[in-house]
């Protein structure tokens, strides 16, 4: 695994319909229309007892001076998914679901100034959307706040064998507000939550201000970033393929439901977003869609959709088809699904080869270059990702 291979918060952001509710309350006890809104687009998260899972919550500071923070997240995004994705147990390939906070900003109206932007969520464009959406504003950060809503509100996985990660990141003392930070990560520990921290900031400052001691309570990690610092990308050969790889895989979605247009047009928009930050980022992304364990969208394809469920096809409705199935018979709509599905498996397995070419070069370009990016907000959630995942487990 490259240093290079980072995630990035996941964290977090939006999307989907008021047919899918998501079970699991924001924390503000004065939640806005908006973020109603937002709650009821959400995809309930399944509790079945099946399956172990890898469940990260990304708690960033959106106080003033924190831009860079949010910018390496954008740029990390789906980094960190694609080190999720490498992640085996007992061979197997574990369910991602990511959720995002924002604390430490004066314009959520919460006494705390925390928000849960989107609970443990598979939808990978919700967390992109909503991440994009981050604006930093004045506050006061509160992190045993936060960490006691998402270690209490949030629909963690009560399989023991489950990964249960929170990362909180910020730049301020790690003790501030009425919340015992100590009581708070130790009881998210006794539920197998490990808390990891991240400080924006010089090492010992971090230690000073309790972001370690944190760290070593909840069971996670320390680390310290330059969070203004820009991420570094290096181009290979294998970029523009995988690129051309990304559109043809959009191509092979159909969508359904009132929303499915909807979501067919946020997959786009994320595809935009994610180029926004660099070329580079959204051969990462495409590279995170071709991981069917990461990237799923039976809310809203039908090829995901008859995947999951086969009877579904049988009882769809004809209003609920895109304008090119309207009209068609069950077996020409069977018909149809199973070609894109077929067309789907085989850009996937070509992605996955030039990924796997595309990190050797990048490997190769790190050693000869000496790079040394520890002081990235990437690089610190992967190698705790990685050295967490060995104690519970979970090989690559």
């Amino acid at each position: 695994m490259t240093t290079l291979k980072i995630l990035a918060l996941a964290a977090g952001t939006a999307f989907l319909s008021s047919d899918n509710i998501q079970n699991n309350r924001s924390v503000n006890s004065n939640t806005d229309n908006s973020l109603l809104a937002q709650k009821n687009s959400l995809i309930p998260v399944n509790t079945a007892l099946k399956d172990n899972k890898i469940q990260v919550a990304l708690l960033l500071d959106t106080s003033n001076s924190m831009d860079g923070l949010i910018d390496q997240a954008k740029s990390r995004l789906w980094n960190i998914v694609n080190t999720l994705t490498t992640l085996k147990y007992n061979g197997n390939a574990p369910q991602i679901e990511i959720a995002l906070y924002e604390y430490g900003n004066d314009g959520i109206r919460d006494e705390n100034y925390i928000r849960q932007v989107t609970p443990l969520t598979q939808d990978l464009d919700l967390i992109s959307e909503k991440l994009f959406a981050l604006r930093t504003n004045g506050g006061s950060e509160y992190c045993g706040a936060v960490i006691r809503d998402a270690s209490a509100n949030l629909n963690w996985d009560s399989n023991e064998k489950s990964m249960k990660l929170i990362y909180i990141a910020g730049n301020e003392a790690f003790d501030q507000g009425k919340i015992n930070y100590k009581d708070v990560v130790s009881k998210a520990k006794g539920k197998n939550i490990y808390t990891n921290t991240i400080f924006c900031g010089s090492r010992e400052e971090g230690i000073q201000t309790f972001w370690q001691n944190g760290a070593s309570l909840g069971g996670g990690k320390y680390f310290n970033i330059d969070s203004d610092r820009k991420v570094m990308y290096i181009e290979t050969p294998y970029d523009i393929r995988i690129s051309e790889c990304n559109a043809k895989l959009n191509d092979t979605y159909i969508y359904y439901g009132n929303h499915g247009s909807e979501y067919r047009l946020k997959q786009i928009t994320q595809d935009k977003n994610a180029e926004m930050q660099s070329a580079s980022n959204l051969v990462e992304r495409a590279v995170a869609k071709s991981k069917k364990n990461a990237y799923k969208n039976d809310h809203w394809d039908l090829v995901d959709k008859a995947e999951k469920d086969a009877s579904f096809i049988a009882s769809v409705k004809e209003s609920e088809l895109p304008a090119e199935l309207k009209g068609k018979s069950k077996e020409e709509i069977q018909k149809a699904i199973t070609a894109k599905a077929a067309a789907r498996e085989k850009i996937q397995k070509e992605i996955e080869e030039l990924s796997q070419k595309r990190q050797s070069y990048i490997d190769g370009e790190m050693k000869k270059r000496g790079t040394d990016d520890s002081d990235d907000l990437g690089k610190a959630i992967e190698s705790s990702i990685l050295e967490l995942a060995k104690k519970n487990g979970y090989s690559l």
